[in-house]
């Protein structure tokens, strides 16, 4: 009976399906197998509509973004492995696949063999490497937030030409300050140019010596509007900047990295001005109420000396100050008294003292003893000069010069 049938479909294969011929349905199952697995791999896009892993295995569906379309699709475990990204329902990828047409079941699904990201999602995803990327070179850390101006002579705005964005910043800091001073730098906020000219407007702004704190205004928007201000040469513009840096992009769903690495962050527009120019109306407030408490601290300051002063001058040392000159002046003159001879008691004992050194030095002097008739004998050399003293008979042999040392001066001698 299989031979048979297998005849059949052999000899079918052969010819072309009638009514009276018709194929197997087995048959037309192999010939759509092999024209699909003629087919090779393609690249597709869709959206993922199912994602289950088992066992390491991924099965799903992909639907078609446009069109009520959706096939089934499987992730071998080895394929999985090596993908750089998480999935998940409803992102929106791009696929290489191989289709494969499974003829007892007659379905067709396709084998995944590389998968990423692709529009917002591969927008997504690229934000979140350079962020961390930005994150990692420490442009988001606060120790290199600045602080801003208390009041900026000169604020430079980084905005769109006629932008309400514009409008709510120089109409609000104005309210705020009237005398506060704007430089505008137009560029686009949105679109293929935005990135370029805000990153031009920044650095010049930046340049200019004249202005104190940069604002970068856009009023919201969606997140495909905001992502020049995720564009990395708008966020290294702003950490390299030397002037303090808003971001008033005002958007909170989607915050664009310029917000990271900004000095400031605004929520909005009009959040900005009120966070760089001060309130000259509750500035003039404080100054009213810093001279009223520094008015009645001084009243009690003087108050309090016041009353100290009333104090000192109560006391007997103030009130009567002679008593104490009557006091210490008796005491005075018995100190003087008493010093006057103990000074002299010292001077007497001082001198009677210096009188007995005196007599010990002269009777201990060398002239003393000359002055008794004593001499002094010293051998002269050739050059006739005095040398070595005369102490013995053997220290100066007959005929020796000898110079004699006596009280009033010396006499020249030869030894016998």
């Amino acid at each position: 009976m299989a031979k048979a049938r297998l005849t059949h479909m052999a000899e079918a294969a052969n010819s072309p399906a009638t009514r009276d011929t018709p194929w197997p349905v087995a048959l037309m199952s192999e010939k759509i197998a092999a024209w699909v697995d003629r087919l090779g791999q393609v690249w597709v896009e869709g959206e993922i509509t199912q994602w289950q892993v088992r066992g390491g295995h991924v099965y799903g569906k992909l639907k078609d973004l446009g069109q009520d379309a959706t096939v089934s699709f499987t992730v071998w475990r080895s394929v999985a492995q090596r993908l750089s990204s998480e999935f998940s329902q409803g992102d929106r990828v791009i696929a290489l696949v191989k289709p494969n047409f499974w003829v007892k079941g007659g379905s067709l699904t396709v084998q995944v063999f590389d998968l990423s990201h692709v529009g917002l999602g591969e927008l997504l995803e690229r934000l979140e490497r350079l962020r961390k990327q930005l994150q990692a070179e420490g442009l988001f850390a606060l120790e290199r937030k600045r602080p801003l101006p208390f009041l900026p002579g000169l604020i430079g705005l980084v905005t769109g030409r006629d932008s309400d964005a514009e409008k709510d910043v120089v109409r609000n800091a104005t309210l705020r300050w009237p005398g506060v001073q704007f430089k505008i730098h137009y560029a686009a906020v949105q679109g293929d140019r935005a990135a370029a000219e805000v990153t031009a407007g920044i650095e010049a702004l930046d340049r200019d010596p004249e202005v104190d704190v940069i604002i970068v205004a856009r009023g919201g928007g969606d997140f495909q509007n905001l992502l020049p201000f995720s564009d990395e040469r708008v966020v290294r513009a702003a950490a390299t900047a030397t002037t303090p840096i808003v971001s008033a992009i005002g958007h909170e769903a989607d915050r664009p990295l310029l917000d990271e690495v900004a000095d400031l962050r605004a929520s909005t527009p009009t959040d900005a001005a009120k966070r760089v120019v001060p309130d000259v109306g509750e500035e003039l407030a404080g100054l009213d109420q810093a001279r009223a408490r520094m008015s009645a601290r001084l009243g009690q300051f003087i108050a309090h000396e016041t009353d100290r002063i009333m104090q000192l001058r109560a006391r007997p040392v103030l009130a009567q100050p002679e008593r104490g000159i009557d006091e210490r002046a008796d005491e005075l003159v018995r100190w003087a008294a008493r010093g006057a001879e103990l000074a002299d008691r010292a001077v007497s004992e001082r001198a009677q003292t210096l009188g007995e050194i005196r007599a010990r030095l002269r009777a201990l002097s060398p002239q003393a003893t000359l002055e008794r008739g004593y001499a002094i004998a010293q051998v002269v050399d050739a050059s006739g000069v005095p040398g070595d003293v005369v102490r013995g008979p053997a220290d100066a042999p007959a005929q020796t010069p000898l110079r004699l040392t006596v009280a009033d001066g010396h006499v020249d001698a030869v030894a016998r």
